[in-house]
């Protein structure tokens, strides 16, 4: 496929992923003081109880103009689908304050506020799911995230992995039944030298010495094995984020004793994965079931 013709396709899926509205969550709960540290739940639509709990964690290069509103038609598609969901807001980079130049693209990410915010909603949402989504099994939670939100992912399910002296070490494995990564920046080298997001991942967390110091405390590589049971979705045809950077964390998976599940979506690009018109979504949805039941 020529340059052009793949831009044009992701062009028209971008435009069916983002076209669908917005859907209100049934109940929104605080897990720390900022704005942005909310979490949307979502009741499985049927009415069951002691439903799976999908914890969602939305993309778009960790920059603040892309919130959780854009996956809250993918988090209804898994309410439909039997699931209870609990979307997370997070911090992202590119706010007011953060160093942004006037007309510049919106900054990747906040160091050290993006994890923050991930590990304290993790830790908060067994709680505040018995809360405000009884509805909920929180025995059997499923982590699953879009691009960048992939990432976070990988990360929220590998803390027991950390450096002893990180702040977000857990001093055992988080009790998730699994993770399902969607087009994830799942590996900080191969991402850096594609230019994944225009520099998405320098920006999150900096470049030379800074950026090898910090990523043994976010790069998903650096985490493995997790013995955690993961499995990525990735389009064959994704020019987001390349299909090579998912290979690249199953490829080290392997080589650290860990398999991790990839399975690739034929003529499918980035955004389909989190578009409830696409079949790519009904895919995801079946990964998450394997999962979770």
């Amino acid at each position: 496929m020529s340059d052009s013709a793949a831009r044009d396709r992701d062009d028209a899926e971008t435009e069916s992923a983002l076209a669908h509205p917005v859907v209100a969550p049934d109940r929104t709960a605080a897990y720390g003081d900022h704005p942005d540290q909310v979490i949307d739940f979502y009741a499985p639509r049927d009415g069951r109880t002691a439903a799976p709990l999908v914890v969602l964690l939305h993309g778009g290069a960790w920059r603040a103009p892309y919130d959780r509103a854009h996956v809250s038609p993918l988090a209804d598609f898994l309410a439909r689908r039997g699931f209870a969901v609990a979307s997370v807001e997070y911090r992202r980079g590119g706010e007011e304050g953060q160093g942004q130049e006037p007309g510049a693209d919106p900054v990747a990410g906040r160091w050290p506020e993006t994890f923050d915010d991930v590990a304290a909603a993790l830790d908060a949402l067994p709680a505040l799911a018995a809360r405000e989504l009884p509805e909920a099994d929180v025995r059997r939670i499923v982590v699953t995230g879009h691009s960048a939100g992939g990432h976070l992912a990988l990360w929220a399910a590998a803390r027991h992995v950390l450096p002893e002296g990180s702040p977000w070490h857990l001093p055992a494995p988080p009790p998730l039944r699994g993770v399902v990564a969607l087009a994830p920046i799942a590996d900080f080298a191969t991402a850096v030298e594609l230019g994944v997001c225009g520099g998405a991942v320098t920006q999150l967390v900096g470049e030379g010495d800074e950026l090898e110091e910090r990523a043994v405390h976010a790069d998903p590589v650096a985490l493995l094995p997790t013995g955690i049971a993961t499995a990525i979705v990735h389009g064959e045809e994704d020019i987001v984020v390349p299909l090579a950077v998912s290979e690249a964390y199953v490829d080290a998976a392997a080589k650290s004793g860990e398999m991790v599940g990839l399975t690739l979506l034929g003529d499918v690009g980035h955004f389909p994965l989190i578009d409830p018109a696409a079949d790519a979504c009904a895919i995801v949805a079946e990964e998450i079931t394997q999962l979770a039941w």
